[in-house]
């Protein structure tokens, strides 16, 4: 594996990126089922109340999975200055 030196403010960016385009993929199968809350969404999936949204509803669960460790990545960054 290879290592190279690379600015803070550059992989902060890329972090902002990555972020900006895992709320936007939330909101996209939010908005295809007609929800605002993801969680409400989650258990509407699991319980049957929605029929058919189980892809949509794993997919949903990666990315809150992403958002939450890019978050965790952001804190340990901010904590470590």
């Amino acid at each position: 594996m290879t290592i190279i030196d690379v600015e803070k403010e550059l992989l902060e960016e890329l972090l902002d990126y990555k972020l900006k385009y895992i709320r936007k993929e939330i909101e996209k199968i939010l908005k295809k089922w007609n929800y605002k809350d993801p969680e409400l969404f989650l258990q509407h999936a699991r319980d049957g109340t929605i029929e058919e949204a189980e892809p949509d509803a794993i997919t949903l669960r990666q990315l809150l999975k992403e958002r939450e460790d890019a978050f965790q990545l952001r804190n340990d960054w901010n904590r470590n200055d």
